[in-house]
């Protein structure tokens, strides 16, 4: 198949790797030195103590010199995506799948929804409906990434957890040929996948974990050893996944979990860097609105009060702010 990685940074790299390993037709969206990396010696990904390096059949700064494709992985920072999705229609068919590998609620959450909401733009994140006008949702498979990896230098990917673990699954909940076609061409390329018939909810479940850590982390600029040693900021992250559940049971969401269960599989993770942590720690905007303002936006919707939300968002939006003002795009 001919697959397109737009964003080849922590995550996007190592879908690419694992796809152009098995024989895919992967072209790669990248810029600065990481691109002229790829270009000059191909992606190298570590697991481990293990490195093997893989040439892309393509990589540009700009989709538009790669044609129409099969899939389109978006894999970049959600704050990113709105000036990309207009640039994707070149790669973009009739038949073609584009699978939004992100973190955060996405701004197609409300295409073929039940309820009061479908269709609905998410307004922190996508103002006016622009990225639904600008993509068909049509052609979107849901997607909830449970894959841990950074960027160590340009060129160089590292899967950080022991497995590649993805669900996905179509808005509407149904059956589709295209979701369980891609599953089978990902699981074949060595990654796990489920398909859900609620793929919302598993982004909410992931969501639990990233609205109670990213920014507790960035903030406190703490592993989630040195937060799980501190009470009082556990105690804040029970906080904010209550208020989390709160809001996903109103839109009919059902977490399989408690609060504690997910506490302890954080714990598990020892001394590990949330992305948020990383970005801050390398002076990169943080992903705020997708990770909290969508939340506060979908909490005003239907009158539900999110106090402690409220003060992290607020809080991270003031260190987003400044990391913006110091930002150099590399």
């Amino acid at each position: 198949m001919k697959i397109c990685i737009v964003g080849a940074g922590a995550i996007g790299g190592v879908i690419a790797v694992y796809l152009a390993r098995a024989g895919h037709e992967v072209s790669v969206v990248a810029r600065g030195a990481h691109l002229a990396a790829i270009r000059t010696r191909g992606l190298t990904l570590m697991r481990g103590d293990e490195r093997s390096t893989h040439s892309v059949a393509a990589a540009a700064d700009d989709p538009a010199v790669f044609g129409l494709q099969d899939a389109v992985f978006i894999t970049l920072k959600a704050h990113d995506i709105p000036a990309m999705l207009p640039r994707l229609a070149p790669l973009i068919g009739p038949e073609t799948v584009v699978i939004p590998a992100i973190n955060g609620l996405p701004w197609w959450y409300f295409h073929r929804a039940a309820g009061r909401f479908d269709g609905s733009a998410i307004e922190c994140i996508d103002p006016g409906g622009a990225m639904l006008r600008a993509l068909d949702p049509a052609r979107i498979v849901g997607c909830m990434v449970m894959l841990a990896a950074d960027m160590p230098e340009p060129g160089l990917v590292r899967q950080t957890s022991p497995a590649a673990n993805f669900v996905i699954g179509e808005s509407d909940g149904g059956p589709h040929e295209r979701t369980t076609a891609f599953a089978r061409i990902m699981t074949e390329a060595g990654m796990k996948v489920d398909v859900s018939a609620d793929i919302r909810a598993a982004i909410w479940m992931k969501l639990l974990g990233n609205l109670g850590f990213n920014p507790v982390t960035a903030l406190a600029r703490a592993r989630i050893d040195q937060i799980f040693a501190q009470s009082r900021l556990v105690d804040l992250i029970r906080n904010l996944m209550t208020e989390t559940m709160a809001v996903g049971a109103a839109y009919g969401i059902e977490f399989p979990i408690t609060i504690e269960q997910r506490l302890g599989m954080a714990r598990k993770l020892g001394a590990f860097k949330s992305s948020m942590l990383q970005d801050v720690e390398r002076g990169r905007p943080i992903e705020v609105e997708a990770i909290l303002g969508t939340v506060v936006e979908l909490a005003r919707r239907v009158g539900i009060a999110t106090p402690a939300i409220d003060a992290v968002y607020a809080l991270a939006a003031g260190l987003d702010a400044a990391l913006r003002r110091s930002f150099q795009p590399q």
